[in-house]
């Protein structure tokens, strides 16, 4: 198998190969970083290479296996982890200057799963300033590209996953979520991406401490890959029980049987969605309804509303932790943006904060009783294609639209629940595809009806 085909490869075929004895890891790591050296210099979506230790990583499941053990369920698989969370021996960056020498003494519990699952580490990938745009850029490692239109957004705060995994730099990237940063770079990017509930994956960053409410109710790490089933390996690994969370709820992956039952909402609270975008949502609804679905366009539960709640929770996050941070940092898409949050979201007070964490009960129960009566929404991933990149930072008119059509992206991790964007296909060069969403802890619904959507794998950009 030459070094392309073994580049392109799911996660899936490259644990079965490597667990087989048909190819060994260290084959596959040489072949993706091989494909590295042929479209990361175009794309800047790896920042943080590992060769070395990447093929020591290989090396080691090998030896494993040569030795009769199991080195885990994604043995061999070539993954990146972004530069948000720790990863011992590298520097967590999170896009800053300021962070250019902070290096981890410690796996982040997402890392340490993974490698405990037998994935290869084959590099660290972009986000832009703090991890606060849609867009990825910063001043420290520069600006990465979407692999199939340099002319449009990778997405963010996830945009060197979504692109490092759509280009065969990996068969699943590693990205995290709190507004959209797995799903908006996964649509970006033509590949699928999985936003877990809150508290399916483990998350703690040593060199950060403990994150304030926002962070802790909204933020979560999960995978991209180019296919449902790489995303429901990567979940299974991810997911293992680390007691460094509190958060963290050790259940089954597989929940009880529900109805198949999808309620199909358009455009969410009236936001403005393109034509051809509600096109592509009925196609998946008829796609669904042909394997005996039942999809119906019902009212849903909220959507602005989670929205202001979400911002109002994040924004005092970020006031009480970073505000000086962005000031000292200096980044100017940074400081544009985060003005611009401030702006739509004025300061919170104690009370002002009271009133937020009741407002997230109220509209988590809304919405978990309705899911209790439609099982899945189907819903656009953004009211617009992807957009021109750094379209957001052009002016303050521009940062609106964009924060308008993303109210698909930010509402649901204010009620913790889980999120799926998938790949559908493309319009005129432009990558499309729809969202799925679910009640907490019902990933497994998620990735069935996404395995009906998109039963083959995509393929990786032909750079």
């Amino acid at each position: 198998m030459d070094a392309r085909t073994l580049a392109g490869l799911t996660a899936t075929e490259v644990a079965a190969l490597v667990r087989g004895r048909e190819v060994s890891a260290v084959e596959v790591t040489r072949a993706v970083l091989a494909r590295m050296d042929q479209v990361n210099a175009r794309l800047n979506a790896v920042v943080q290479r590992r060769d070395a230790a990447a093929l020591d990583e290989a090396a080691a499941v090998d030896a494993v296996l040569a030795d009769g053990g199991d080195p885990g369920p994604m043995a061999g698989v070539p993954v990146t982890v972004k530069v948000n969370v720790d990863q011992a021996g590298e520097v967590t960056t999170n896009g800053l200057r300021l962070q250019a020498g902070l290096l981890a003494g410690e796996d982040s519990p997402v890392v340490a799963n993974l490698r405990r699952g037998g994935a290869v580490v084959v590099g660290r990938t972009n986000t832009p300033a703090f991890s606060l745009r849609w867009f990825t850029r910063n001043s420290l490692h520069g600006q990465t590209l979407n692999p199939w239109n340099p002319a449009l957004t990778p997405g963010g705060s996830s945009g060197g996953a979504g692109a490092a995994v759509a280009a065969g730099m990996g068969s699943v990237a590693h990205g995290t979520d709190i507004a959209g940063s797995i799903r908006y770079p996964a649509y970006a990017c033509g590949v699928h991406g999985l936003r877990p509930s809150l508290g399916r994956v483990p998350a703690f960053n040593a060199t950060a401490g403990d994150r304030h409410v926002g962070g802790q109710l909204m933020a979560v790490s999960g995978p991209l890959a180019r296919s449902v089933a790489d995303l429901g390996l990567a979940l299974r690994v991810m997911a293992a029980r680390d007691a460094r969370d509190p958060w963290h709820q050790d259940v089954p992956l597989e929940g009880p049987p529900r109805p198949r039952k999808v309620a199909l909402c358009l455009a969410p609270d009236g936001m403005a969605v393109p034509a051809r975008l509600c096109e592509e949502l009925l196609v998946v609804a008829r796609k669904l309804q042909q394997e005996q679905w039942v999809v119906e366009e019902v009212p849903t539960p909220p959507w602005r509303e989670a929205v202001a709640v979400q911002v109002r929770l994040w924004m005092a996050d970020m006031r009480r932790a970073s505000e000086a941070a962005v000031a000292a940092e200096g980044d100017a898409d940074a400081l544009f943006v985060y003005d611009q949050f401030r702006r739509i979201s004025p300061p919170l007070d104690a009370e002002g904060l009271m009133d937020a964490l009741r407002d997230r009960a109220r509209l988590t129960r809304l919405w978990r009783q309705f899911l209790a009566e439609w099982p899945l929404v189907l819903c656009p991933v953004s009211g617009d294609f992807p957009f021109e990149n750094n379209v957001d930072v052009r002016s303050a008119a521009d940062f609106d639209h964009v924060f308008e059509a993303q109210l698909p992206q930010i509402a649901p991790p204010l009620m913790g629940l889980p999120g799926l964007a998938l790949a559908t296909g493309f319009d005129a060069g432009r990558p499309v595809g729809v969202q799925l969403l679910a009640d907490q802890l019902r990933e497994d619904l998620l990735l069935e009806a996404g395995a009906v959507i998109a039963p083959g794998a995509v393929g990786i950009c032909p750079m």
